[in-house]
């Protein structure tokens, strides 16, 4: 498939499309294969100018325009791969991890899904309004974009709200709380910081010392009442946080 691939890239010479548009257009096909986006570099600029008949200038041209688009990165005396696709989330644009990612066209899977039974700690009960120690329903995910993970949560809840296996843990989870309980959420109160991946970089395949960003989520509904206490551990070098701010004069 590889060689295949490579083999079959072909410049028409008589058509009136420019040789570099040629070229981008080829490279895009290129690497959306499966190999290129698994990480191979691709073919060497000289390699690529004699194997379709151009010249380096026309090949770098190509190149440039990806690499300015975000598709192709670079890095001198090494070579020319596909970038990693960063993902984001907005911070105004507040819903669940899994409806945001499916907006944007992003299929997410569960690649560790574990509902269980935690005790609200002091910052929990702080926020739930009850006693510490408080039995409470944990529920634990890793996401993952094909195959590789992403971002791992863990979420409690106030302990009204009891979730068991027999409800549909893979849905997003503000539709199971709205459907099950009645509860809609509004609100929430975020903190976000850098950490080292410590304990968590087994579950994202990262070096413990790796950084990641950590936030955490305050959940209310319209009553103000909180819902649901969320912590997320999202892979650096995956994921960016936007948000935009708006100048009051």
């Amino acid at each position: 498939m590889f060689e295949h691939s490579y083999m079959s890239l072909k410049i028409d010479h008589k058509s009136k499309l420019p040789l570099h548009i040629q070229v981008e257009e080829l490279l895009r096909k290129l690497i959306s294969q499966p190999e290129y986006q698994n990480g191979t570099f691709l073919p060497k600029e000289v390699e690529l100018a004699n194997r379709l008949g151009v010249s380096r200038n026309t090949i770098r041209q190509a190149t440039n325009k990806l690499e300015y688009e975000g598709l192709l990165t670079r890095k001198k005396g090494v070579g020319t791969k596909v970038a990693q696709r960063q993902l984001s989330t907005s911070l105004q644009d507040w819903q669940s991890f899994t409806r945001e990612m499916s907006k944007r066209g992003i299929h997410t899977d569960n690649l560790l899904l574990a509902l269980g039974k935690g005790k609200a700690d002091e910052k929990m009960a702080r926020f739930f309004n009850v006693p510490e120690g408080t039995p409470i329903c944990k529920l634990s995910k890793l996401k993952g974009v094909d195959g590789e993970p992403i971002v791992y949560f863990e979420s409690y809840f106030h302990p009204r709200i009891v979730l068991t296996e027999n409800d549909d843990l893979n849905r997003p989870l503000y539709e199971l709380l709205a459907e099950k309980f009645d509860i809609v959420v509004v609100r929430s109160s975020e903190h976000i910081k850098a950490l080292a991946a410590g304990s968590i970089a087994k579950k994202l395949q990262v070096d413990p010392r790796s950084p990641v960003l950590f936030r955490e989520r305050f959940v209310y509904d319209p009553g103000d009442r909180p819902v649901e206490y969320n912590v997320g551990y999202y892979r650096s070098d995956k994921f960016t946080y936007s948000i935009e701010i708006r100048s009051e004069g």
